[in-house]
């Protein structure tokens, strides 16, 4: 019983369902229906993307400037044919079939083969007080990933997940609500997948079958069913659809693709210049240090102390000619200080800016800096203030900005006193006189609107240099501003095992540029929790060092010689691995895959797949099984299909099959797929510490094929067409094994180079690279 948990039983308001689909009007992008006294709207933008619209008041929401999604008008027309009968209405597509019941307009999907997906089930679509929701069905062995950020293991089946931000610190594996609120899954079973974008950014739920078996509901607090239904057959095609509406990653400097150092805080410029010069001392690459809230003067946002660090600008110059670049946090939080000279507050404060509540008071909570006011980033004259105001770092040199407690997160009394967390209050006005709302409608758009304020300020304050952005809230479409980061992680194995699945699903979330603190953030990383973490970093897009305040020191040579010696060897791989890892960037960039992928990915049709979480691949070609267990030197490794060798020793393995793998703490085991290209060049203390004049290509034995992407790492020319990409092939038959190179294409010319072309376990062919054809036999 209910009670036995501290619960009392609760009767919710009934539910009022859709009416029946009495006419349609069709025009070129889909279908209006009318059902009784409620408008239906079914707009056809892709041949594989549906968008599924129903206002129970009969009048249709009208797009908000802050919309994450491509505005309907903006999609190519696409041919379509629609059929009507006395009890349905049918639309069909290339790829898809849509029926719709007359009688409560049940929508039902099918793909060319005739097998079903996203049926509408129970109550189809309803209302009531406050929420609408939709009911759909889950077909047999049907599994759901995505979320956005999501704790506990890969499929989400038989969970809820709630889309609300919140500063979710110390979460585990029981926290549903966290730092972004992404709503959207992919639910796959074997020959089909398709994808759901609940467009709605108010709060919303999605129940994955926990409370009905074998059906999922979804359901938000605002007036207006919206959703995508995206079709696949595969997660890669989803996602391609997927980042087409909410917008893709910018192409990062190359540089943020190295090593990063953080920590709450290195305190002291003093500190900071002692912590550069180790890493040079000891020869552990590492491309970024970040400066946490305690470079500011008093934790006001953009100022510097005076007395920690005077002379930032000298500071800044001295790391960028050693090869640091400087990375610097800003929270939202504005410390209330009238009649200081505070030029962020009194800016604010005559601009009106800040957030107020509903009957017209300034709103306040306490931060760093103690009582704090916050700009409302909905408003566009807001984040522009807001973006140039980071022109007091860019100026001295800062090259990335890492957004913090932007969920809000917001205390009612000091910090140290013991409080309540606390937000906005739900009816306070936000946006534009012309579309104001409250704050029940933007609450999770904050975090992802000040990403969007730091990322348009950088570019104009750095027009010419590609900037860092980091945030750690934000909401569907983060990616076109942002890095993300998992938030206040703990330093504890369970943490790190997590890590994986967590940013699996970031990923297929349409979030490619993510990653977690490694070693943990809370807490005393041991020396081997350490080292396995550092194995398990070198494969995530964002590779970062963090600890927390109290804690002790986690750089690399904290724990020891040995330890040391395994955080220099996988940092070093990293580096060697940058051609192979900034192509990733490039395709992620340019069609909206993840660079870590669960095996899912590219395996969408063998089950074995679908629960594994422990097992990950960096692009297509690279698989690891890392170690995420105290003393564990053995385990078991799923090889699905095909051809597969061990990275370290080379030996084959045929799949599908499990393996036994040996794994002592200086080994993660890593496998290659057959006919496998990866570009690799040599070890750098930094990204650009010189010119790459040598490229080597591992290739493994098989048929394969990888298209290389280079540009300058640095600017936007990129964006104007100077950039070469470089198809290599590889075909194996019988004894003979043939690398094919044609000519490069793009623009931009690479600085001249030696390439070296290791067949695996057969030898190597050298050549000096002039761009044009060749053919190497083997």
């Amino acid at each position: 019983m209910p009670q036995y948990f501290g619960k009392l039983p609760t009767t919710g308001t009934s539910w009022s369902t859709i009416g029946t689909l009495k006419t349609i009007e069709r025009h070129d992008r889909g279908i209006y229906g009318d059902c009784e006294n409620s408008r239906l709207a079914i707009s056809i933008l892709a041949p594989n993307l549906v968008r599924v619209r129903w206002a129970p008041n009969g009048e249709l929401m009208p797009r908000r400037s802050w919309a994450v999604t491509l505005d309907d008008a903006e999609w190519s027309v696409v041919p379509f044919q629609v059929r009507e009968t006395d009890a349905a209405v049918e639309i069909e597509t290339e790829q898809m079939r849509v029926y719709i019941h007359r009688q409560g307009c049940r929508i039902e999907c099918f793909d060319k083969s005739g097998r079903p997906f996203a049926h509408d089930t129970g109550m189809g679509m309803a209302g009531r007080m406050g929420a609408i929701a939709a009911w759909k069905r889950i077909e047999a062995d049907e599994h759901f990933y995505g979320f956005g950020e999501r704790t506990k293991l890969l499929d989400k089946l038989s969970e809820v997940q709630t889309n609300w931000t919140v500063d979710a610190l110390d979460y585990s594996s029981f926290t549903d609500e966290m730092y972004q609120a992404i709503p959207f899954f992919i639910a796959l079973r074997p020959e089909l997948a398709y994808g759901i974008f609940f467009n709605t950014t108010f709060w919303s739920q999605f129940d994955i079958g926990a409370e009905q078996p074998g059906v999922y509901r979804m359901e938000t607090r605002g007036d207006e069913l919206d959703y995508y239904i995206i079709y696949g057959p595969e997660p890669a095609q989803i996602l391609s659809t997927y980042t087409q509406l909410t917008g893709r990653m910018q192409l990062p400097p190359k540089w943020s693709l190295g090593y990063h150092q953080c920590r709450w805080s290195y305190e002291s410029e003093e500190v900071v210049r002692e912590l550069a010069q180790e890493f040079r001392n000891r020869r552990i690459p590492c491309d970024v240090i970040h400066l946490d809230i305690d470079y500011m003067k008093g934790y006001r946002v953009f100022t510097w102390s005076p007395k920690r660090f005077p002379d930032p600008a000298q500071l800044v110059n001295d790391l960028a000619q050693d090869g640091f670049k400087t990375v610097t946090i800003i929270d939202p939080g504005v410390k209330y200080e009238p009649e200081a000279d505070y030029h962020v507050f009194d800016q604010g404060i005559e601009n009106d800016y800040f957030i107020r509540k509903a009957e017209g008071e300034l709103f306040h909570g306490y931060v760093w800096p103690d009582k704090a006011v916050f700009p409302d980033f909905l408003r566009p004259e807001v984040r522009q203030w807001w973006g140039d105001l980071h022109k007091s770092l860019t100026e001295v040199g800062v090259a990335g900005i890492w957004n913090d407690m932007n969920e809000p997160a917001i205390d009612d009394r000091p910090f140290g006193d013991p409080g309540n967390k606390i937000s906005f209050p739900l009816d306070a006005p936000q946006g534009s006189p012309e579309e104001r709302t409250t704050h029940a409608e933007t609450h999770n758009l904050y975090g992802q609107s000040m990403a969007q304020s730091a990322c348009e300020g950088l570019k104009r304050l750095r027009s010419t240099e590609r900037s860092f952005v980091l945030t750690r809230s934000g909401f569907a479409g983060i990616q076109r501003w942002s890095s993300v980061w998992m938030g206040d992680n703990q330093s504890l194995w369970e943490y790190l095992e997590m890590s994986l699945p967590m940013l699996c699903n970031m990923g297929l979330s349409g979030v490619a540029f993510v990653g977690s603190d490694i070693g943990g953030f809370a807490g005393n990383a041991t020396a081997e929790l350490f080292a396995r973490w550092m194995q398990v970093g070198m494969l995530y897009p964002l590779m970062r060092g963090h600890s927390a305040m109290s804690t002790a020191r986690h750089e690399p040579w904290v724990f020891g010689d040995r330890v040391e010696a395994i955080c220099r060897e996988y940092i070093n791989l990293r580096y060697q691995l940058l051609p192979y890892i900034y192509t990733l960037f490039w395709e992620a960039a340019t069609t909206g895959a993840p660079i870590l992928r669960p095996l899912l990915y590219h395996f969408p049709n063998d089950p074995k797949t679908y629960k594994l979480y422990d097992q990950v691949l960096l692009g297509s070609s690279l698989m690891a099984a890392p170690i995420y267990r105290p003393g564990v030197e053995y385990r078991a490794v799923y090889l699905p299909e095909g051809t597969w060798y061990d990275w370290w020793t080379g030996e084959r393995y045929e799949g599908a099959t499990h393996i036994l793998a040996h794994a002592p703490l200086e080994r993660m085991p890593l496998y290659v797929r057959a006919g496998a290209i990866i570009p690799m060049q040599p070890v750098m203390q930094y990204t650009d510490e010189r010119l790459i004049d040598e490229l080597t290509l591992r290739i493994w034995p098989g048929e394969g094929e990888f298209r290389l992407y280079e540009d300058d790492g640095h600017t936007f020319e990129y964006q104007t067409g100077t950039f070469a990409t470089t198809t290599y092939r590889v075909d194996s038959q019988g004894q003979q094994t043939v690398v094919e190179i044609p000519a490069r294409e793009g623009n931009w010319t690479p600085p001249s180079r030696e390439t070296i072309v290791q067949l695996v376990g057969v030898g190597e062919q050298r050549f000096v690279d002039d761009s044009t054809a060749r053919q190497l036999t083997f």
